[in-house]
């Protein structure tokens, strides 16, 4: 959702917005970043899975069979011509991943822009603090030596 979108037809924003409103758009905001990590991660992962497979297949006899799974039916192929087609595909996760970041980037910029016309800031629960007072004041941990070293 688009904060402009919350104004009239003409495109022009109402002043001022009333405090639901902003709060609502701020929140729509927030979750559409959240929604940019997931993917980023998401991918990221995939992007893995592809390296992986392709250092563990590289090596090997370029005639060697292989399978790869393609829109989920099992095809039998050679080492030869499923490498190429992995690593193309490990490429265009990773240019996605690029926009993904850059759009990211941008919805932080207008999202810093939205908080500081409308002087959003954001404060923790009481809650939380606590749950933060106790992760810090309550680290305990136990050092172990090498046996025998008295």
């Amino acid at each position: 959702m688009d904060y402009n979108s919350m104004a009239g037809a003409e495109g022009d924003i109402r002043e001022p917005m009333n405090e639901q409103a902003i709060a609502n758009v701020y929140a729509s905001m927030r979750n559409e970043i959240n929604q940019f990590y997931s993917k980023i991660t998401e991918l990221e992962m995939e992007v893995s899975e592809h390296s992986l497979v392709i250092n563990a297949i590289k090596p090997l006899d370029p005639s060697r069979r292989c399978y790869r799974m393609i829109g989920g039916v099992l095809v039998e192929r050679t080492i030869r011509e499923v490498l190429p087609a992995v690593q193309r595909n490990k490429e265009g996760l990773e240019e996605v991943i690029a926009r993904l970041n850059e759009a990211s980037e941008k919805k932080k910029k207008e999202l810093a822009e939205f908080e500081a016309k409308y002087k959003i800031r954001i404060r923790k629960g009481d809650a939380e603090m606590k749950d933060e007072s106790k992760k810090e004041g309550n680290a305990q941990g136990v050092l172990v030596g090498p046996a025998g070293s008295n």
